[in-house]
């Protein structure tokens, strides 16, 4: 039998220039940061950058900021003209978009195809979706002259820098307000790139500020008396905090949180088309989705046949250089996180799971881990009830129907579930059964602007894109709504 390998296929890293220290974007501008951390390659370890750790005083300038350019600029445009705005940053984003997948994987590990397939193009169309809100907010539900908050506080994760902070920053202008955002620590680099974005399509100073740090430079915007509105991404611990620290105030708050979410293969699934679904379920983007697939519910009668099908479809999965065009699976995103996962895994082997993974060489540099399952899975397993975030999966059986809702819905979490059937009835009845935010059927992981995001139970609150996201940024101006 002849097979052939692919021969390497990088991405050019010239197009980007990376700064060798990094300040903050406040007000139109760039500013020094007093201290800097590394900001890492997780592919080779290499430094990229330094990166500004923002302080109380950096959020407190930013929020000022904000809070003038609001008062004096943003609030006093109207919807059209404010939706110019956001069209223009479309179209910049759209223009850059070689720039910004390259960075995006540099910063963040991900496979060169993604960055520049999904998290770019999905960015630049959230700005073009609620570019045409800003000038129709009368319609979205929320009374006539919906007013916005004010000041909008909002925190993204690292597993979709560039992705977040539009789903974040495009429908907060949009309905009026202006932001202070902080990416994540160890990807801030297309955040600070957006700022050039803001400054060439010559948005009002204030509009946007971007402050960069650690948990503590969140907690100082979480906690600022100046801030409106929260809005955040990132794991349910982090969120719980949140919501305690906001609790005793009037500020309102988005939050997107963790998922442990069920699979479900009835034995009437198209098992070729579903072996494609279970894979982008769990290893597209390393695994780092809150709403991975990471618990594969197969019913018996098909079990055999679709883990049989999985190996060898999994084998196939290459490993590699994140700014190769051939990668499907690129490094983890930090030290941390590999441990984590690591872990996890460990308490698997440990509890009597069983472990395999394709051979696969990993590089010797960098922080990587190979796609893997886990069979003989059962519902007291570590691994089938906290969430790993990385490449790892934990199969499960189930016989009936009815068994297969329980084992779904018995977690803490609610973000995402998939159904994968022949049978519309079958679909539909799960999907009424399910608790879960986001279910796809047939499908997993597909994502649009237009359609609304967000889990039940302790995988957050409210909604983030479509109508519904836009809202969280409104309050009715008829019942002073606050």
């Amino acid at each position: 039998m002849t097979t052939f390998d692919y021969a390497p296929a990088l991405e050019s890293r010239t197009i980007v220039t990376i700064d060798p220290q990094y300040g903050h974007f406040i007000n139109g501008s760039f500013t020094k940061g007093s201290n800097h951390f590394a900001s890492i390659n997780p592919s080779d370890e290499t430094v990229l950058s330094h990166i500004a750790l923002g302080s109380a005083q950096d959020i407190d300038t930013a929020v000022d900021a904000a809070r003038v350019a609001y008062e004096s600029v943003w609030s006093k445009l109207s919807g059209k003209e404010r939706g110019k705005y956001l069209y223009r940053i479309a179209r910049i984003l759209q223009e850059r978009a070689r720039e910004f997948a390259v960075l995006e994987s540099l910063d963040n590990g991900k496979p060169i195809r993604e960055s520049r397939d999904v998290d770019v193009p999905l960015a630049a169309a959230h700005f073009f979706y609620h570019a045409g809100w800003a000038d129709k907010l009368d319609y979205a539900g929320m009374g006539n002259s919906p007013r916005p908050h004010g000041v909008a506080g909002q925190i993204i994760p690292w597993n979709f820098p560039i992705l977040m902070l539009s789903w974040k920053i495009a429908p907060a202008l949009a309905a009026g307000n202006t932001v202070v955002l902080k990416p994540a620590e160890t990807t801030s680099l297309t955040a600070l790139l957006f700022a050039q974005v803001c400054q060439q399509a010559e948005l009002p100073a204030g509009v946007v500020n971007i402050v960069t740090g650690d948990g503590s430079t969140g907690a100082a915007l979480v906690e600022h008396p100046g801030i409106d509105k929260i809005a955040f991404t990132g794991s349910t611990e982090v969120g719980k905090a949140i919501a305690r620290a906001i609790a005793p105030t009037k500020k309102k708050a988005t939050l997107e949180l963790g998922g442990k979410a069920a699979n479900i293969v009835f034995e009437d699934a198209p098992i070729d088309e579903t072996v494609e679904g279970i894979v982008n379920g769990i290893f597209f983007n390393q695994g780092h989705v809150c709403c991975a697939g990471s618990r594969l519910l197969l019913q018996e009668d098909v079990a055999e046949e679709v883990l049989s099908k999985l190996k060898v479809r999994m084998a196939k999965i290459r490993v590699g250089d994140p700014l190769d065009k051939n990668t499907d699976l690129g490094a983890i995103n930090s030290s941390e996180q590999l441990l984590k996962i690591r872990d996890l895994s460990k308490s698997g082997d440990d509890e009597g799971a069983e472990r395999w993974s394709p051979p696969c060489a990993v590089p010797e540099k960098g922080f990587w881990f190979p796609p893997t399952i886990f069979t003989g899975v059962t519902q007291a397993h570590r691994i089938a009830r906290e969430e790993i975030f990385g490449p790892v999966l934990s199969v499960l059986t189930f016989r009936t129907p009815q068994e297969a809702i329980e084992k779904a819905n018995n977690t803490p979490y609610g973000l995402s579930a998939g159904i994968w059937s022949e049978k519309g009835s079958r679909i539909l009845w799960a999907a009424g059964q399910l608790k879960a935010g986001v279910i796809w059927a047939n499908t997993f992981n597909k994502f649009d602007p237009a359609s609304p995001f967000g889990g039940y139970k302790e995988s957050g609150w409210g909604r983030e894109g479509g109508r519904h996201g836009l809202t969280a940024y409104l309050k009715d101006a008829e019942s002073n709504n606050e």
